[in-house]
């Protein structure tokens, strides 16, 4: 199973309230760069999650959009998770992934999730950075660029992965 963990585009700096900040032209450009690097690696979503802030949101528009052109959603649709905001508890989402995994379980006892398979979360930073510690058996806290996407090969029976990458939009 993998674990994609996406942070979102370059922001504006606007005064105001931070969960309406919008993504910039930079953003826009990144984050579309990194849904059609999404789709070249053609992942089978099981799930899309995004933090309720907006520049969250559109990121998820642009890399959703990207996957949808390469048919990989398959009417998918992305949900909106408060979970997942700057401030959000890493432990938390930990639990809420180990949660859902036993609520998707084979039925036969003998099958596992395909290597295949995957879940992608769309959110900020610091939170991104600590969701990958908590996920991973290293404990790195990553800094991760606008529009990064880290890789975690999760094991299900584990309940903890291995980060085998982070891909930023300048090297997509």
């Amino acid at each position: 199973m993998k674990i994609y963990i996406m942070r979102h585009g370059d922001a504006a700096n606007i005064a105001g309230k931070d969960s309406l900040r919008p993504l910039t032209q930079q953003g826009l450009f990144e984050t579309e760069r990194m849904g059609f690097w999404l789709a070249q690696n053609k992942p089978q979503l099981t799930n899309v999650f995004v933090s309720p802030y907006l520049r969250a949101q559109q990121t998820c528009e642009n890399v959703t959009e990207a996957l949808t052109k390469s048919g990989l959603l398959n009417n998918l649709i992305p949900e909106t998770l408060d979970l997942i905001t700057p401030s959000g508890n890493a432990r938390q989402v930990h639990d809420f992934i180990d949660g859902l995994f036993q609520l998707k379980k084979p039925s036969s006892e003998n099958c596992d999730f395909s290597d295949n398979q995957a879940i992608l979360f769309i959110s900020h930073m610091p939170f991104v950075s600590y969701l990958v510690a908590e996920l991973t058996t290293s404990f790195n806290t990553p800094i991760f660029s606008t529009g990064a996407v880290a890789v975690i090969d999760y094991d299900v029976k584990q309940m903890k992965g291995q980060l085998v990458d982070i891909v930023v939009p300048a090297k997509v």
